[in-house]
């Protein structure tokens, strides 16, 4: 399908202004882009892990989503939708639903990554028709900006705090969208926010319309736990899209296919400088832990370049 950028940004918003997520949110831009790739008319039940998204979008009895909505815990997200999906065409068979639904949850890293990876394991195995959409942002940010295992190695948290004694979290970030892809579904896609957002907006076409378990890892910049100017934020995205610390592909039925290559592959200091939560990587003596920044970073864009047969 043609991607038209004026055509694509002027459809109806699923999700109202009026909600009380932070300025310059990255999790808002990627569940308002999302949403904007279901056809107009379509019909969507939405689920939410709890998290910045939830506790800040619905307030009851007010919400700020236009589709039907569900609340969830923490971590349950891929269990919830799972049980809707499979409600709705018990109904349907029986005649009680005539209206197509597509089903669509979203949860931060904390409730992907860590807390409900339990839940989304069991319901991308049980073939769920369904989308599940990680915004990640890095760390729990909705009570703290705390890490998890999404937190990239030597940021500072508020569980691994920089001091005399730590360097920020010691380990490597799990790459949760190769371990879905190995769960054998239908549709893996890794994206984040470009200057059309073209990219995101055709993964999530792809993964609402393709049929069976679907997911998106969304990288969503958090100006509050990153610690960078707010209005800086398609400069952040592009930046970890060109050092290839945040590699933009995506696993169509087991064929892995790299859907951004930088014409220049920047060094990874370029986007861990403008970030404060990186800030002591640059003082004197910790060169060598920005050296094994870049090895990983290498290590992780050389193994992706193997599976998509570059």
């Amino acid at each position: 399908m043609a991607f038209n950028f004026k055509e694509v940004m002027s459809k109806p918003e699923r999700l109202a202004p009026g909600h009380r997520m932070c300025a310059g949110c990255g999790g808002t831009i990627a569940v308002r882009t999302v949403l904007r790739a279901l056809h107009e008319g379509d019909k969507a039940v939405i689920g939410n892990a709890t998290g910045c998204l939830e506790v800040s979008s619905f307030m009851y009895p007010y919400t700020a989503w236009e589709d039907s909505y569900m609340h969830n815990a923490f971590e349950n997200a891929g269990a919830t939708l799972s049980g809707i999906e499979t409600a709705y065409h018990a109904l349907k068979k029986k005649g009680k639903i005539s209206a197509n639904y597509k089903f669509i949850t979203f949860g931060g890293d904390g409730g992907t990554y860590d807390i409900g990876l339990q839940s989304l394991s069991g319901a991308m195995e049980r073939n769920h028709d369904m989308v599940y959409v990680c915004y990640d942002n890095g760390a729990y940010m909705n009570t703290g900006i705390q890490r998890s295992s999404a937190t990239p190695m030597y940021a500072d948290t508020t569980t691994t705090p920089v001091g005399k004694q730590s360097n920020g979290k010691m380990q490597n970030r799990k790459d949760l969208a190769s371990i879905i892809a190995d769960h054998d579904v239908a549709y893996v896609g890794q994206t984040t926010f470009t200057s059309d957002f073209k990219d995101l907006h055709s993964k999530a076409n792809k993964a609402i319309y393709t049929e069976g378990p679907c997911f998106l890892n969304i990288m969503t910049p958090c100006p509050r736990g990153w610690r960078y100017d707010t209005p800086d934020i398609m400069k952040i995205c592009k930046l970890a899209i060109d050092t290839c610390y945040w590699p933009m592909f995506e696993v169509d039925h087991g064929k892995w296919k790299l859907t951004y290559e930088p014409k220049k592959k920047l060094p990874i200091e370029d986007f861990l400088r403008p970030q404060g939560r990186f800030k002591h990587l640059f003082k004197k003596g910790n060169e060598e832990l920005i050296v094994q920044f870049q090895e990983e970073v290498d290590r992780r864009w050389e193994d992706l370049l193997y599976k998509c047969a570059r």
